[in-house]
């Protein structure tokens, strides 16, 4: 009985540190980041791992067209608003979601999930999706390494543009 326990606490104990490794390898190669924005009442908070270039064609190859992306790197990028918002247009009850893209040449389909916790794209069911919106992509002149989630107002004082760049694209996501 006791080699089984000393067996079973081997395999414990390698589990662990292999999980643990993998995580800290993938979080130094895609360290994760935070947004947020607090201002008039609206508070909005993501977390998402930042993936870099790396001399690599990002959209169109490492990021295919028309598919099902993570917006990032490692675990699913996650907002959270505190109150209801309106993007592009559509409300959204305030909550926590995991924001999914469809990335193609000239709009991305933005795609806010109730199911949390996911790594990658691979738990994403289209029937928890909260709410979908396109928007534009806007070609850049110079070239991002680093893929970024960051926050820019606008000229109207009530809306507020999240901005995902990376490469020499930028999608922006009027929010409300």
């Amino acid at each position: 009985m006791k080699k089984l326990f000393t067996i079973l606490g081997g395999i414990l104990l390698i589990g662990f540190i292999g999980f643990y490794g993998f995580r800290f390898y993938t979080k130094m190669a895609s360290p994760e980041m935070h947004a947020n924005y607090d201002k008039n009442g609206l508070k909005i908070h993501v977390f998402y791992c930042q993936p870099s270039k790396n001399n690599r064609n990002v959209f169109g190859e490492l990021v295919p067209f028309g598919k099902i992306w993570r917006t990032g790197a490692n675990e699913s990028t996650e907002i959270e608003f505190n109150r209801e918002v309106t993007i592009a247009g559509k409300a959204l009850k305030a909550g926590k979601y995991t924001l999914y893209t469809i990335p193609n040449a000239t709009e991305w389909a933005v795609l806010f999930n109730t199911k949390l916790g996911t790594w990658g794209h691979f738990n994403y069911e289209e029937k928890n999706n909260a709410l979908a919106v396109q928007v534009p992509v806007k070609q850049r002149n110079d070239v991002v390494e680093k893929f970024t989630i960051s926050f820019q107002e606008t000229d109207s004082s009530a809306t507020v543009q999240l901005l995902m760049v990376w490469d020499k694209i930028e999608v922006a996501l009027p929010i409300q």
